[in-house]
Formats: C-alpha cells, sequence, structure tokens
C-alpha cells in the first residue's frame, strides 16, 4: 500500500510540475512578447516615427490623389461617384422626358466629375505640407489610433484648403448650360424655389412638406472630398496592415511594430 501511495504521490507530483512548466513556458511566450514589442517601440525614436508616418502619407497620398486625378478616376469608380442630390429627381425625371434628355444629365454628372478629377491633382501637395507640420505628439497618436487616424489627422488639417480648390471647379461645372439655355445650377434654384414655397405655405406646413435647403454646389464639393478621404482610408489601412505596402525601410521599422501587438 505505501508503494502505491508513493506511486501515486510521484505522479501527482509529476502533473503538477507538468501543469507549472506549461504555464511558465506560455507565460513565459506572453513575456517574451511583450518584452520584444516593448524592446521594438524603444528602439524608435522620436524621429524615425515622425519620418516614418510622413513617408506613409506622402505615399497614401500620391497614390490616392493620383487615382482619382487620372480619367475616370470619380466618374469610373462606384465607391466615389459623385451624383447629384436625391433632392434633383425631379429635374432628373422631367429632363429626362425630353428626347437626349437623359444624356444631357449624365453629361452634367460627367462634367461634375471630371471637374473634380481635375481638382485632385491639388491634393498630394495640400497633405504633404499638412504632413510637414505633424508634431511628435500627432504622430505617436497616428501610429497608435485607428486604422484611420492618419486620415482624419489630414481631414483635419486639410478640408478647407482643399474645399476651397474643389468648389470653384464644380461650380463652374454646374454653371454650365445643359438645355435650352438652362444650367443645372439653375434648374436646382428653380426647383427648390418652386418646392419650398409650398412647403413654406400653410397648406405644406399642414401636409408635412419640409423646405430643401441644399446648396448644389457645396453638396456635390463635399461629396467629392468625402472621395478624397476614402481613398486616402484605403491607403493607410493597406500600409498598417499589408507589409507589401510598405514600400521603404523606414516604413517597415515603424509599422512593424504594430505587427508584434
Amino acid at each position: 500500500m505505501t508503494g502505491i501511495r508513493r506511486r501515486r504521490a510521484g505522479m501527482t507530483k509529476g502533473i503538477a510540475v507538468l501543469a507549472l512548466s506549461m504555464l511558465l513556458f506560455t507565460g513565459c511566450a506572453e513575456l517574451m512578447k511583450v518584452l520584444q514589442t516593448a524592446s521594438a517601440v524603444k528602439e524608435l525614436t522620436e524621429g524615425d516615427i515622425i519620418s516614418g508616418l510622413k513617408e506613409a502619407l506622402t505615399v497614401g497620398a500620391r497614390n490616392a490623389a493620383g487615382r482619382l486625378a487620372s480619367e475616370n478616376g470619380y466618374y469610373g469608380d462606384p465607391a466615389v461617384k459623385i451624383p447629384l442630390p436625391e433632392e434633383a429627381r425631379v429635374i432628373v425625371e422631367n429632363i429626362s422626358k425630353i428626347p437626349g434628355g437623359q444624356q444631357l444629365i449624365e453629361n452634367v454628372i460627367l462634367s461634375i466629375n471630371r471637374a473634380a478629377e481635375d481638382a485632385a491633382r491639388e491634393v498630394a501637395p495640400i497633405f504633404v505640407n499638412s504632413v510637414m507640420q505633424m508634431t511628435i505628439t500627432d504622430g505617436y497618436n497616428i501610429l497608435h489610433g485607428t486604422d484611420n487616424a492618419a486620415t482624419a489627422y489630414l481631414r483635419n488639417t486639410t478640408q478647407d484648403e482643399l474645399y476651397a480648390i474643389y468648389r470653384p471647379r464644380i461650380s463652374a461645372s454646374t454653371s454650365k448650360e445643359i438645355v435650352s439655355g438652362v444650367s443645372a445650377q439653375e434648374s436646382w434654384t428653380t426647383l427648390t424655389d418652386k418646392w419650398n414655397s409650398v412647403a413654406n405655405s400653410v397648406a405644406g406646413k399642414i401636409a408635412g412638406f419640409k423646405p430643401v435647403n441644399t446648396d448644389l454646389d457645396d453638396f456635390l464639393t463635399r461629396k467629392a472630398l468625402d472621395g478624397v478621404f476614402l481613398k486616402m482610408e484605403g491607403e493607410e489601412l493597406k500600409i498598417r496592415k499589408e507589409v507589401s505596402a510598405r514600400v521603404t525601410p523606414l516604413l517597415q521599422k515603424v509599422f512593424g511594430t504594430l505587427d508584434q501587438k
């Protein structure tokens, strides 16, 4: 009996040792992972972080702007193609009833998107100028932020400047005549004025009609800028997630630390 108890005690001790070893091994593996990540981050200087992010944003901006500035960069891409506002449906439906009307509307949309493609040529320099003003705090927050942190930074620092570039081009497109000497902007104004007069009347208010206050050029310009930041967000995600997109050693070093988390 004593021998049996000894063997059982030995087995129990062996199992305990094995379990403890496995726990320690797992703990060590996790600890090593943490230490390796901490070591990699520690090796990055503040200069590395800022320089790496500047490279990433410059590469991403050029890629995004290059795609949008090419022919059909907007018009041929359903994700960023600029439409007329939903409230313009009445215009579209009525003009479409006349011979060639549908093509006239499509020409307006094409013209608007071509204007946006033209404006996109100036996006990259504006992004780069913003990048050059990035602080160390900005860089750290972007590196360790959400997957679109860099894009959010660019939106906050460049949107007004980009708007000032895009809007005149969009406005020039909507001012062109589409039918009977009338432009898209004039048609839009006529449509909304008539609708608003009804919506603001007693009968309109009782019916629950709401005035349409959409500024056509503002709507289209903001749609165009949404396309810019959508493409920039895609480029940022590639650099964060795809090793092959880190086309320089510095990008590999800076964003490689994120892979170890």
